[in-house]
């Protein structure tokens, strides 16, 4: 069974062909980086705009280079949200339209349950039950996982994600969009001499809490005198404090829950201070760390085909309708009963 994924949530193009049996075939995906960073950020109209230029011909592209054709394709899957509503809509329509043409279902992926899941794209995946800490730009979730849908929110921020507190931490260092990669580079260049909050570490609770440690962040820069050298030695102080939280933050829900096995996907789980120090912690906890491949971190076509596989080899798909959901807390996703550990169910 082949599922050709579509993921168009944000401002990242991304397409994708997998086998339920053979496993990830061929996936492709166009950023949009360098048009966004000279507004300084996403604009939600220049993103639609240009997944509409783009979308078909990557479409095009996997399935010549799969050396595979539309009568092959058995379902489709696409990001129906949360996300930019109408980036989400060039998806579900184009979707939703090549599916009523091909005869075949289509399903409505979660954006988040993708990225959860992009760890099962790996050769060594985990296996349920674990802990889910997602981490992205617009969302720091920590989820008790049971199996695909099976979802128990335990932890959430209540303010900035941490990506947002990357990107707005760069913007007042004058780092420029896109913020949290610039960020962790000028950060290698400091020494953490300045010592950052641990926000919200000191109270019982999985939650989390980033706009204090960005104030704090502003205040130390502005009693700075600003030079280069500050900017990288805030930067790298800044960095180990998020690293720090996020890891205190797991290390008490691996306790709480029992589980022995974590699991970090979104787009900041590329980080590598991040990935360090939840690596160290883990170790120290006895537990393993899974994280998916730097490629997989940001959003793509092949977490959103595998999850859409598996929902769909469970026998869900979406009528006709063109359905696609901004807001979509991941606790409303249904369980499909598959507790599979391999990505090639």
């Amino acid at each position: 069974m082949y599922v050709l994924g579509i993921e168009t949530s944000c401002d990242e193009t991304g397409v994708a062909i997998y086998h339920a049996k053979q496993g990830l075939i061929n996936h492709f995906l166009y950023s949009q980086v360098d048009m966004h960073s000279e507004y300084g950020g996403v604009v939600p109209e220049l993103a639609s705009r240009d997944h509409i230029r783009k979308l078909a011909p990557l479409i095009k592209q996997v399935l010549q280079e799969s050396h595979l054709c539309s009568s092959d394709i058995k379902g489709i899957a696409y990001t129906a949200g949360p996300g930019l509503m109408g980036a989400l809509l060039v998806g579900a329509a184009t979707a939703r339209s090549l599916a009523w043409a091909w005869q075949i279902p289509a399903v409505a992926v979660h954006h988040m349950e993708g990225h959860l899941l992009a760890p099962m794209l790996e050769e060594n995946p985990p296996e349920f039950p674990f802990v889910a800490l997602l981490i992205s730009g617009g969302h720091t979730l920590l989820i008790r996982v049971e199996g695909i849908g099976n979802y128990q929110l335990l932890g959430e921020s209540l303010d900035d994600a941490v990506g947002e507190a990357f990107d707005k931490t760069a913007k007042l260092l004058g780092l420029g969009y896109p913020g949290g990669p610039k960020l962790s580079a000028l950060a290698e260049q400091g020494k953490p001499h300045f010592t950052f909050p641990r926000p919200m570490t000191d109270r019982p609770g999985l939650d989390f809490s980033f706009s204090g440690l960005k104030t704090f962040t502003l205040n130390t820069f502005n009693a700075s005198e600003k030079t280069g050298q500050d900017k990288a030695d805030i930067a790298a102080a800044f960095q180990i404090a998020v690293s720090e939280t996020l890891s205190i933050k797991c290390k008490r829900a691996l306790q709480q829950t029992g589980l022995t096995r974590l699991v970090v996907a979104g787009g900041v789980s590329a980080n590598k201070q991040i990935r360090q120090a939840l690596t160290e912690m883990a170790a120290k906890e006895q537990s393993q760390v899974y994280f998916p491949r730097p490629q997989f971190c940001t959003d793509n076509g092949a977490m959103i085909a595998y999850a859409g596989c598996q929902r769909l080899l469970a026998g869900q798909h979406q009528d006709l309708t063109i359905f696609a959901r901004p807001r979509w807390p991941i606790a409303e996703l249904s369980d499909c009963g598959i507790i599979s550990n391999s990505a090639k169910t």
